[in-house]
C-alpha cells in the first residue's frame, strides 16, 4: 500500500537529522546502488546493503577494500589529509559528496596515482587530456571518476550521447527533494545532466522515482517530504544536510567545469 507524504516545499533541508553513520556505513549507503547491478565492487550486494543497515563496521571494511575503483581513492585522501584509515567518515565524504579534505590532495600525488591505475587503460591521445586533469584543479572525488575517467573511452565524440550521458548520470551522485513515498520507492524531484552546445550542464528538475529499501531495508528513516535525499545509481542513498548538500552542489559544478574544457 502506498505511503503518501504531505508535500510541502522547503528552501533549505530540515536542519534535525540522526547521528552521523560511520565511515564504512556510509560508504556502504553510496557503493550499495551500482553494486547491486554488479558494476562495480565484489559480488557481494546483499551482504553490502544487510551490514550497512546493521551498522556493521568490520563486515563492510573487509568489503570496502574489494571495490577497485573507490578504495584507492579514499587511501589517497587519507594518506595526504594525514589520516590513517582510508574509511574515516570525512574521507569517506570527502569522495562521495566533496569536502576540504581534498583540497590537501596535492595534484602530483593524483597525478601519480591516475598514471599507475588508468594510463594503460586509456587510448594515448585521451590518456593527455586525462593527465593534465590534477593541475587544473580536478581532485579525487567521485564526481571527477565518473565526468572525466569514464567519458575518455570516447563515446561522446564518437556521437553516442544518449547513452554515456545517461550512464554518467546514473553514476554521479546526484541529490533530489523528496515528494512522498510509495511501498519501497520515493518519489523525488531532481535534475538530470544535459549536453548542451557540447558541454555538459544540469538540466531542469524533472519527477521521477528512486528505490530506497528493499523488502524494507535500506538506509533511509522515515523520511519526509521536503528532505533532501541523495541518489546514486537510482538509489536512495542518505538523507543530505545543509552543509552536505552545498558540498556535492559545489564539487560537482566544479568538476563539471573541469570536464568541460576537454569534451
Amino acid at each position: 500500500m502506498a505511503m503518501e507524504l504531505a508535500y510541502a516545499e522547503r528552501s533549505e533541508p530540515p536542519t534535525t537529522a540522526p547521528p552521523p553513520a560511520s565511515g564504512p556505513v556510509l560508504f556502504a549507503r553510496y557503493a550499495y546502488g551500482p553494486n547491486r547491478f554488479g558494476y562495480c565492487g565484489p559480488e557481494d550486494a546483499d551482504e553490502l546493503l544487510e551490514a550497512g543497515a546493521a551498522g556493521q563496521d568490520t563486515v563492510l571494511r573487509a568489503l570496502a577494500q574489494r571495490f577497485e575503483g573507490a578504495y584507492p581513492y579514499l587511501a589517497l585522501i587519507a594518506t595526504s589529509a594525514g589520516l590513517p584509515d582510508p574509511l574515516d567518515r570525512r574521507v569517506v565524504e570527502a569522495y562521495w559528496l566533496g569536502n576540504d579534505l581534498l583540497r590537501a590532495v596535492p595534484p602530483g600525488s593524483f597525478g601519480a596515482s591516475l598514471d599507475e591505475r588508468f594510463r594503460a587503460r586509456v587510448r594515448p591521445q585521451d590518456w593527455r587530456w586525462l593527465a593534465a586533469k590534477p593541475l587544473e584543479g580536478a581532485r579525487p572525488v567521485h564526481a571527477f571518476h565518473v565526468l572525466d575517467v569514464f567519458p575518455r573511452v570516447g563515446l561522446i565524440r564518437g556521437g553516442q550521447v544518449d547513452g554515456i550521458l545517461q550512464v554518467m548520470d546514473s553514476c554521479r551522485i546526484r541529490w533530489g527533494r523528496v515528494l512522498e513515498r510509495i511501498g519501497d520507492q520515493l518519489v523525488v524531484s531532481a535534475s538530470r545532466l544535459r549536453l548542451v552546445d557540447g558541454r555538459l550542464q544540469h538540466g531542469p528538475k524533472g519527477i521521477e522515482r528512486v528505490q530506497a529499501w528493499r523488502d524494507a531495508t535500506g538506509f533511509i528513516d522515515t523520511p519526509e517530504a521536503g528532505d533532501i535525499v541523495s541518489l546514486h545509481w537510482s538509489w536512495a542513498c542518505d538523507r543530505l544536510d545543509e552543509r552536505q548538500l552545498a558540498n556535492l552542489i559545489r564539487w560537482t559544478d566544479r568538476q563539471l567545469a573541469i570536464a568541460n574544457r576537454t569534451i
